[in-house]
């Protein structure tokens, strides 16, 4: 039987996280796969929310299904799509489905997707959604008028370790601690030595942390991220690493790689637990955690 998310962050346990595409279209027997395939492998699964401003079948929608499958699911809700009125509808919703666990996002840019045309909505931002969530916890919306009913949520937030600078990202990360977030799913992490210094910090506050695995697929897709997403490095050594393997052998590395760094961090105990995004590759997620031992 599912144990609720909220009840697996008091357990103790080295908590893992993944997350599952939502399809583009209304052909959703891939994406069930994965479910079948995940649910009873990890604690949580999240459903990505229009993930980097491409247009896919909803998270809310998403959610429904793991939870009839029998998995645990962890709605995420970006504020760039919807204005206040519709965030607090979908949070209604989400609630009234069984579905209660959250993470709250500001959600990529318009630019990075595939409706450029598209007019970003941003009325609210992550922090300002954790604190939607408990004024509907309190019974009011965000106008103030009373709720018939009000919901109950195990609110998570993002936070990124490898920002330079990282001040900002540790204000943000107290603000988001004052809201109301119980647990973090951070940006993808891979100098681990420098996450340790973020998790120093961030020991000091009674939150969660789930340290974000990238699957590498390849030695380009490592540079392309040390180029064009903000908060990630990959190490040279690691670049070298995935470019050091024959013809083919690239994805078996880049598992590898990420069992290796959930086991160091599992076994060193740097943080609660993990968050996988295998990106396209949900399929190697049980390979990924065999190379981890879990």
């Amino acid at each position: 039987m599912a144990v609720a998310f909220k009840d697996v962050l008091t357990s103790g346990d080295f908590i893992v996280t993944a997350e599952v595409g939502p399809p583009k279209g209304t052909d959703i027997e891939e994406m069930k796969q994965h479910i079948a395939l995940l649910k009873d492998r990890v604690h949580a699964l999240n459903m990505t929310d229009n993930q980097s401003s491409v247009m896919r079948l909803s998270s809310l929608t998403g959610c429904h299904i793991i939870r009839e499958m029998g998995g645990v699911p962890i709605l995420q809700m970006t504020g760039r799509d919807r204005n206040r009125i519709a965030i607090q509808s979908d949070l209604l919703g989400a609630s009234v489905l069984g579905i209660d666990t959250v993470l709250c996002l500001t959600g990529d840019h318009i630019t990075m997707g595939d409706h450029k045309e598209a007019k970003p909505v941003h009325d609210l931002e992550s922090l300002q959604i954790l604190n939607v969530i408990k004024c509907l916890e309190a019974g009011k919306d965000m106008a103030g008028n009373p709720l018939k009913g009000a919901p109950r949520f195990c609110a998570g937030a993002v936070v990124t370790p490898e920002a330079d600078p990282i001040e900002p990202q540790l204000l943000k990360f107290e603000k988001k601690v004052r809201a109301g977030a119980q647990f973090f799913q951070t940006q993808a992490i891979y100098d681990l030595d420098k996450f340790k210094q973020f998790m120093e910090y961030a020991s000091r506050f009674n939150v969660k942390v789930l340290a974000g695995v990238v699957l590498l697929t390849s030695a380009r897709m490592a540079t392309y991220m040390n180029q064009h997403v903000a908060g990630i490095s990959v190490p040279e050594s690691l670049i070298a690493e995935m470019s050091g393997v024959p013809k083919g052998g690239a994805l078996s590395k880049g598992i590898e790689i990420a069992g290796r760094m959930i086991r160091q961090i599992k076994e060193e105990g740097i943080a609660h637990g993990v968050h996988i995004m295998a990106i396209g590759k949900e399929a190697v997620v049980p390979d990924i955690l065999g190379a981890a031992n879990l």
